[in-house]
């Protein structure tokens, strides 16, 4: 059974940084593209990061900021996001998303498995 579950999410300062962690059961995430993705109030859901499918870090590399970097550990198959320097509008439900096998970051929301979400909330 393919099962996404992300943690990591919580409330923090502006300026502050979380790192989201997504765990993966069912296959292994050097076989399947993964995206991070949020969803703010009232908003779309919007793609965050993406990293493709194979051994070893590739990320794509049109992340929405400079601020968000992904990355994976195929020893845990684990994928993360860590955001730094956190402002309010980064307030949001985070999903992690995958799509497979064998390919490269879709577009949009082409994925085939999604989980269920982390709040991130940036007040102070």
């Amino acid at each position: 059974q393919v099962q996404l579950v992300e943690s990591g999410g919580g409330l923090v300062q502006p300026g502050g940084s979380l790192r989201l962690s997504c765990v993966a059961s069912g296959f292994n995430v050097d076989h399947y593209a993964i995206g991070w993705f949020r969803q703010g109030p009232g908003k779309e859901r919007q793609g965050v990061a993406c990293i493709n499918s194979g051994i070893g870090n590739i990320p794509r590399a049109d992340s929405i900021s400079g601020r968000f970097t992904i990355s994976k550990d195929s020893a845990k198959n684990m994928v993360y996001l860590q955001m730094d320097t956190l402002k309010p509008e980064d307030t949001a439900v985070y999903y992690c998303a995958a799509r497979g096998p064998y390919s490269d970051c879709p577009r949009g929301l082409q994925y085939d498995y999604w989980g269920q979400g982390t709040q991130v909330t940036v007040s102070s």
